[in-house]
């Protein structure tokens, strides 16, 4: 018996190595895989760069942009099930708030004549060398506050569920819109906000996408991001086993404000003038496109979104200008929506994330991975 008992705890601390040994692997493999797309990701930067085309430079920025744009949308809507209309508010403010604090002295003199002393002085334009520190300062700046904006609508907001939360932040678009129009001191109004230094280029957009996955990534596999899911799909199960229901809401509400606070600054810096009708209706609606096409729940549908939408958009657009059917593009962009939500509800990932590993495996670990003692998983 004794004899027997040794052998079983053998066995189990075999298996148990072996198990390690395979995670290590699959873990392997997953790094090599994203080390794969980053290397392809600079190389696209590089090539672009070189290519000179700003048309194609300014197609790829745009996509970053709404890349950012979904992930941090998915995050709100599509982890915790609370979905938010009004996360462009977030956007308008950190392109706003950022834009005040980079506008050189001499513009700032001009266009906004009537600014408080303590902001007019302030002139975020900072080089150090070819690296503008001053719009990252602007940018971080803008995001902490917006997050203090997001923790302030979210601790109320996210009390609510379904239709109510949808309702309240669409209330929420609509308040930033009506307090940019009319806080002409700081806004210029309804007017465009111009001179706004260009800082935006492919490594700040696409230096700004990896942080974003990366977070985002690694909440979903986090404590925090079970307990997202977990209430997202039934509240009161979640609560049964002791999953507190405003703590996850609010985190990926904040945070996601956060991002889309810094996507507006590179949207800002990017477009240098810009109105408080950019940032409504028709960006919203454009963003959850990509991000019920993506797939709701998903970090890659967040980015296979953006991507399928503004191949169409682009074929589209040319369609439109040799035919002069202008306008056709949003009807089969609405068309293509309607088809998604009926068909393929969960979007073209759903929940699910692209294997890195799939760079390298061919099926299974090597066969060094099980020795040690343990028993080889069976082929079936």
């Amino acid at each position: 018996m004794a004899f027997s008992a040794q052998l079983t705890v053998k066995d189990e601390h075999d298996n148990r190595d072996t198990n390690n040994q395979v995670s290590s692997y699959k873990s392997h493999l997953q790094r090599n895989g994203f080390l794969i797309l980053l290397g392809g990701l600079l190389l696209m930067i590089i090539g672009l760069e070189l290519s000179s085309s700003s048309l194609w430079q300014g197609i790829f920025i745009n996509l970053g942009m709404y890349i950012i744009l979904a992930a941090a949308l998915n995050l709100a809507n599509g982890f915790t099930g609370v979905f938010s209309l009004g996360h462009i508010g977030f956007m308008a403010l950190g392109a706003y708030i950022s834009a005040i604090l980079t506008l050189p002295l001499a513009k700032k003199a001009s266009n906004l004549p009537n600014l408080p002393k303590w902001l007019a002085t302030v002139h975020l334009d900072t080089m150090i060398g070819p690296f503008p520190v001053g719009f990252l300062l602007a940018t971080l700046i803008a995001g902490i506050i917006v997050m203090i904006v997001a923790f302030l609508v979210g601790a109320v907001l996210m009390r609510l569920s379904g239709s109510f939360v949808s309702v309240a932040t669409l209330g929420f678009l609509v308040i930033v819109r009506v307090v940019l129009n009319n806080a002409s001191d700081f806004t210029r109004g309804s007017r465009t906000f111009s001179n706004v230094p260009g800082y935006t280029d492919m490594w700040w957009v696409y230096g700004w996408v990896i942080i974003t996955l990366f977070v985002i990534w690694r909440i979903k596999f986090s404590s925090f991001g079970r307990a997202m899911f977990a209430q997202r799909e039934d509240i009161a199960a979640a609560e049964s086993v002791g999953i507190v229901i405003m703590q996850p809401r609010l985190l990926a509400f904040v945070i996601s404000a956060f991002f889309t606070a810094v996507a507006g600054a590179l949207w800002a810096h990017f477009l240098t003038s810009f109105s408080p009708k950019v940032f409504y209706f028709d960006i919203t609606f454009r963003v959850i496109t990509m991000l019920v096409v993506g797939g709701m729940g998903s970090v890659t549908g967040s980015v296979i979104g953006p991507i399928t939408i503004t191949i169409i958009a682009e074929a589209l657009r040319r369609f439109e200008d040799s035919t002069t059917l202008y306008g056709i593009s949003q009807i089969i962009l609405a068309i293509l929506f309607i088809c998604i939500i009926i068909f393929r509800p969960g979007g073209l990932m759903g929940e699910r994330e692209i294997d890195f590993g799939w760079f390298w495996r061919r099926g299974r670990p090597p066969k060094s991975a099980f020795e040690g003692g343990g028993e080889q998983p069976s082929k079936t």
